[in-house]
């Protein structure tokens, strides 16, 4: 049976790949497409605003008119109104793939309670290869020790308004676990001025913006006499959005909870 999906955010740069990638998906189907009240997309076909032809699916401003026990939405819209998805996904028994980014610190805490009432898959970031990303730079991390300097180094386009990403947060919380740091208590977001020698705690991360940079992301190991870097360079959307349709296949025949990339790509849980 086709997996019955939602696209939330069906307007933007990411929405628009995901209807296109679902309509040429022979095991999905596109049965919803939300964007917020007042958007000029609001009632016309989401198949042709996203250059597909004609789906029959009208895109509407509210996601409760669209979500029901047996879809999965996919939602990049945003902090705000991925809580409120999610908030929805919850009452009505849907599930739910959340990649948005730039929740501050009381909207994760909602994130986390929300999520594991219903089937959720939430990641900074959909990618294979950044999930793969991770996992390296866990052994990394251990295997290098103390003796090396963590730093991470993002690149996005000039209209990305969260900094750091929620890659590269999600790559510091990584590195910390892995080592016993914090994020909370040294990660360092930048430097200017006099700052004094590096701790030996301190994880780097510096967020660039410019252009049309679908995201780069570098974790920089810096030891004595030598360097090692690990770089994910996403080329396309595409390699986003795939992620997120492999997750909403996946995550419909789950029981409800709180999952990430690793359950979907079935790799166990780090120690």
């Amino acid at each position: 049976m086709a997996t019955r999906m939602i696209v939330c955010g069906a307007a933007g740069r990411m929405g628009r790949t995901l209807i296109q990638l679902i309509a040429a998906d022979a095991n999905a189907t596109l049965v919803g497409a939300v964007e917020a009240a007042g958007n000029p997309s609001v009632g016309t076909d989401a198949g042709e605003l996203a250059g597909t032809g004609a789906l029959g699916v009208k895109i509407v401003d509210r996601y409760e008119a669209v979500a029901r026990p047996d879809t999965v939405a996919l939602d990049f819209t945003g902090a705000e109104p991925a809580l409120e998805h999610l908030t929805t996904a919850v009452k009505v028994g849907s599930a739910i793939v959340i990649g948005s980014t730039g929740f501050n610190a009381d909207q994760q805490k909602q994130l986390a309670s929300l999520a594991t009432k219903t089937r959720t898959v939430v990641a900074a970031n959909m990618s294979v290869g950044i999930a793969v990303l991770q996992r390296l730079i866990r052994e990394a991390a251990i295997a290098l020790g103390a003796e090396f300097d963590p730093e991470i180094v993002e690149m996005h386009h000039r209209m990305k308004v969260d900094a750091p990403s929620g890659t590269a947060l999600a790559l510091a919380r990584t590195l910390a676990a892995a080592t016993g740091r914090t994020v909370e208590g040294d990660a360092i977001y930048g430097r200017t001025g006099v700052v004094g020698k590096r701790s030996a705690n301190e994880i780097g991360v510096l967020a660039l913006r410019g252009g049309d940079v679908i995201g780069d992301h570098t974790v920089i190991f810096a030891g004595l006499g030598e360097r090692l870097e690990l770089t994910h360079r996403a080329q396309s959307r595409d390699c986003l959005a795939r992620g997120a349709i492999r997750a909403a296949h996946w995550l419909a025949g789950q029981k409800p909870g709180c999952y990430g990339i690793a359950d979907v790509l079935g790799w166990p849980q780090p120690a």
